[in-house]
Order: structure tokens, then sequence, then C-alpha cells
């Protein structure tokens, strides 16, 4: 997949408003840059293609965490879509929910990739076949093949204290981000529902091993 044209791609992350519906509201924020004079005609055409393919991304799922219930759905999405992020996770695991606090707010930002997650009891078959042994467990695919994967908090540096910022560069690190989207205000924004989350993980101790 080629990545969306940057200054398309800054409209698009700098002005979370805009809703892919709308178009001119799009090329209205593109206004707003100074280089967008200097291609005005070269370039709308492209543009416009670039936007089409942005809102097709969003109406394939795109910019949403959803959970799938059954691992042949997981597997079709998987095998279907070029970049895609999946997290194994249990529901009464504190340390699961504070990842998915974490993926949740990256797919928002990230709608050129696919953030799924499905529970454990609802795929058998994929938990022994990718051993899937220790929660959460998250994994990139990268054109249907495994490129990277996440055991417990393992690698992002800090703990259970790691931020979007250290979870997304180590996802850009696989290939399954197009590019960096998370900045200071966004980790300020879900500060204190971090916290309340990793309050509720600590008092329930480390998950992992779990089969």
């Amino acid at each position: 997949m080629s990545a969306l044209h940057p200054t398309v791609a800054s409209a698009l992350d700098n002005h979370p408003s805009i809703t892919t519906d709308d178009e001119d509201v799009l090329i209205a924020a593109l206004e707003e840059d100074d280089t967008f004079d200097a291609f005005r005609e070269q370039r709308l055409q492209q543009l416009h293609a670039e936007f089409t393919r942005a809102k097709s991304m969003r109406n394939q799922g795109g910019g949403s965490y959803v959970e799938i219930n059954e691992e042949k759905e997981l597997m079709d999405i998987t095998t279907s879509t070029n970049l895609c992020v999946v997290h194994f996770f249990k529901p009464d695991f504190g340390r699961c929910r504070l990842m998915d606090s974490k993926l949740d707010a990256l797919a928002s930002k990230h709608f050129e990739t696919r953030f799924l997650r499905i529970n454990v009891d609802n795929a058998p078959f994929l938990v022994t076949k990718l051993r899937v042994q220790v929660l959460p467990c998250v994994i990139a695919f990268v054109d249907s093949i495994s490129t990277d994967r996440i055991t417990g908090f393992e690698g992002l540096g800090r703990g259970d204290s790691f931020t979007m910022e250290d979870l997304e560069h180590r996802l850009l690190s696989s290939g399954v981000l197009v590019r960096a989207k998370m900045n200071k205000a966004d980790n300020i924004n879900l500060k204190n529902g971090r916290k309340r989350v990793e309050s509720r993980a600590s008092e329930e101790g480390s998950d992992d091993d779990w089969d």
C-alpha cells in the first residue's frame, strides 16, 4: 500500500473533525497550507484520488478498534488486509484492558491500518498455531505475514507506564503503521484514563501466563 500524499495526510491528521464524507472540507483544510497553491493545478486530480483512497480505508474499518468473535473472520481479514494489528486478550485481565486503551487511541489516528482484537477463548486454533501463551499478545501483520509480536509489555520500555508513543514507535518499526501521528497532547488527553486502567491492572497483578 502506498502512503497518502504528505499534504493530504497532514490535513487528515491535523483536522480530526474532518469526516471523509465531505471532500470540500478537506480541500478547504488543504488550502490553509501555504504550499497548496504551488501545485493546485498539477495535483488536484491526485488529491481527489488520494482522498477517495482515504475514504475507502475508513469504510473498510480503518480508524476504529474492532472486536472479532470468530477466528475464521479474523483469518479472512488478516489475509486480505495489507496492514493489520491484532490483540489476543482476555476481558478479565487488567493488562489486556490497558493495552486495549492504547490500541483504541492509536486506531483512531492510523486509519490506514486495521486494529482488531479477539478473545483467546474464541480463537483456540490461532492461539495454538501462533503459540500465544502470554497476555496481552499483540501481533503485527503486513501483507498477511506476522512481522512483530509484543508479548505482555515486553520491549515497550516503561513496563505498565508505557505511553502511546512507545507503542506507536514499536509498531512503526514493524512496518504495520505508515507514519508517526501521536504527540504529547494525545498522551495528556488520555493520561487520567490511563492512570485509572493502570491502577486496576496493578491491583489485579501481572496477568502473563494464562493457559
